[in-house]
């Protein structure tokens, strides 16, 4: 006989959904337990009962836009169970940035575990509510806004951990204890299975899983869904505006499968990438899933991606692929200015999180230990979960690049949104951070994209800037959130005479696959930052497609050409740069 799952926790095993608040308690892993493996073919989920306690189980009927995890929050989540060490240091620092809501069955228990170890409750708000483990990424609620920034709402996901009956209802929990409405995906035709960790959005209808979200949502998962992928595209754009779903080959030695062990979206253009040692445990797909984005799409600013990358470290010198834990630099969490990064206490911890200060300018980057949780494949970004702004008034940006522009202005671009509408926005820009910023205005040019134009700078030129903005009912802004102290930026190119130019060169390397019929690597070394346009031409050496036009950085560059649709003969890529050009031959199939 099958157990309805809402009533597994009436009788199940003690074993499992025991608590114990010590701080060497491992509680359950983010994996099902051997416990879990032996029930779970006995229960079954039950979608009345489910959808009996969390309310709407239909679309909203407004247009709705995902949250990023960088945008402004008014709060946190984490619940109070297992390392409860590492669940104080985060409140430790979270409580300065906003409210921390902890999900709990005894506040008490919270309250003194915190003010005993120095930690001011003043901003930390318990929830008492039903839970079975820590891991609140995975179940706790998504952040929606409608009509872009108006008001917020949830979206709950059915959890695909079916032994877990009490988690599933803790974003019910959180949409009472802050009177939000709540969206629920657990009635059919719109039954979604889902996990936070292996999930994340741009803010602009982007969003990234692995191909796990392919199987959860078969009838082999256990909770009565069978959706194709269309369906699911469907289902996560009518529920929470995504009309872009990217979905990448699982990893084979990852057994979660999901994306936050290995990469992170810094912004709307940039993705941090772990990386391994050549052919060590997952690096070969983690590469072959990096070359897959890059090749197939851009960012919603149709700009090509920017990749950060941070090392996957080592367990004591052994590997995923071996015996050793999944150590990982991207499991880390944005607390509004404060960045929580997981640390294991070995020498890499210095490099990664010099990294992360690099890539994000101004955030407070702190890293809190993590080596009691990472043994049940979960660090710091498994185990909270971010409440978006009541009231956000959102700067998307597509960031300045690189140029050889010393004659022109260059106009930097941003959405800027308040439901009260914005009074004003500037873009402050210096080309030295120990000297006062230096204002223009920006101005509405259409539906809420601003521009705004630095003046042309000389060769040799590292500009930094940001963006501020007033909403009409006086709330103000910058993008990034960390300004002034945080910044963007980008260098104006450029050689300084032609002696300078004569000095640098550029090699095309062997195209690969050559014949090709499909994606095809172009890759290019240079010896300095110059600017290159990359033209296809046909057999008469007429230009059939740009595949690239901007600028190099000074080493190894590699630029993909899809040639699915040509047809079979022979082509030539041309490259010109720094006042060269060079040609190379390729066979498509």
């Amino acid at each position: 006989m099958k157990v309805p799952v809402f009533l597994l926790a009436v009788f199940c095993s003690p074993l499992i959904f025991a608590q114990d608040f010590s701080d060497d308690n491992p509680g359950l892993p983010k994996y099902l337990s051997n416990e879990e493996k032996l029930l779970a073919p006995y229960i079954t989920f039950d979608a009345g009962a489910a959808s009996s306690i969390v309310g709407i189980t239909t679309p909203p009927t407004l247009p709705v836009r995902t949250a990023a995890e960088w945008e402004e929050m008014d709060g946190y989540m984490v619940t109070w169970t297992s390392y409860t060490s590492m669940l104080r240091q985060i409140i430790r620092y979270g409580r300065e940035e906003c409210r921390m809501y902890v999900v709990t069955d005894n506040p008490n228990t919270v309250y003194t575990s915190l003010l005993n170890n120095g930690i001011d409750t003043s901003n930390v708000t318990c929830i008492v509510a039903p839970f079975n483990s820590v891991w609140s990424r995975d179940y706790g609620p998504n952040n929606i806004y409608y009509n872009k920034v108006d008001s917020l709402a949830l979206v709950d996901w059915i959890y695909n951990r079916i032994t877990r009956p009490k988690d599933d209802t803790v974003p019910a929990g959180i949409a009472k204890a802050l009177g939000l409405t709540m969206y629920s995906t657990t009635v059919a035709p719109y039954n979604f299975v889902a996990t936070g960790g292996n999930f994340m959005s741009d803010g602009l209808g982007t969003a990234f899983s692995s191909k796990l979200i392919l199987n959860d949502n078969k009838p082999a998962a256990g909770f009565g869904a069978n959706h194709t992928e269309a369906e699911i595209d469907s289902i996560m754009w009518k529920f929470q505006g995504i009309n872009r779903y990217i979905k990448m080959e699982t990893l084979p030695y990852d057994g979660i499968h999901h994306i936050d062990m290995h990469m992170k979206l810094l912004d709307e253009e940039t993705i941090m990438v772990g990386e391994y040692p050549q052919g060590i445990a997952d690096g070969p797909q983690i590469e072959a899933n990096l070359q897959y984005v890059l090749s197939n799409f851009q960012t919603a600013f149709g700009t090509d991606w920017r990749v950060v990358r941070i090392p996957m470290p080592s367990d004591n010198g052994q590997w995923p692929s071996g015996s050793g834990d999944y150590l990982t630099y991207t499991n880390a969490s944005f607390i509004n200015k404060t960045i929580i990064v997981p640390t294991y206490n070995i020498p890499t911890d210095t490099t990664a999180l010099r990294i992360w200060r690099e890539a994000c300018p101004g955030y407070r980057v702190v890293g809190i230990n993590s080596t009691s949780s990472i043994p049940a494949s979960g660090a710091l970004h498994c185990i909270t979960h971010e409440i978006g702004a009541s009231e956000p008034l959102l700067i998307q940006h597509k960031r300045l690049r690189d140029t050889y522009d010393t004659s022109f202005g260059y106009t930097a671009f941003a959405y800027i949104e308040h439901r009260s509408g914005i009074q004003s926005a500037t873009l402050y820009y210096t080309t030295d951070t120990t000297q006062p910023y230096q204002s223009v205005p920006m101005y509405d040019v259409f539906g809420d994209h601003y521009e705004g134009i630095i003046p042309a700078q000389p060769a040799g030129t590292e500009v930094f800037y940001y963006i501020h903005a007033q909403a009409n009912n006086s709330k103000q802004q910058v993008r990034p959130i960390t300004a002034p102290t945080g910044f963007y930026n980008f260098k104006v190119l450029g050689a300084t005479g032609v002696e300078d130019i004569s000095q640098q060169s550029s090699v095309i390397g062997q195209i690969f696959p050559n014949p090709s019929k499909g994606i095809t690597c172009l890759p290019i070394e240079t010896t300095a930052a110059l600017p290159i346009t990359i033209d296809c031409l046909n057999v008469l050496g007429e230009k059939i497609q740009t595949v690239y036009e901007g600028a190099t950085k000074a080493g190894d560059n590699k630029y993909f050409l899809n040639t699915q649709n040509f047809s079979a003969g022979v082509y030539f890529i041309r490259c010109q740069i720094g006042g060269k050009e060079i040609t190379k031959r390729l066979m498509v199939k």
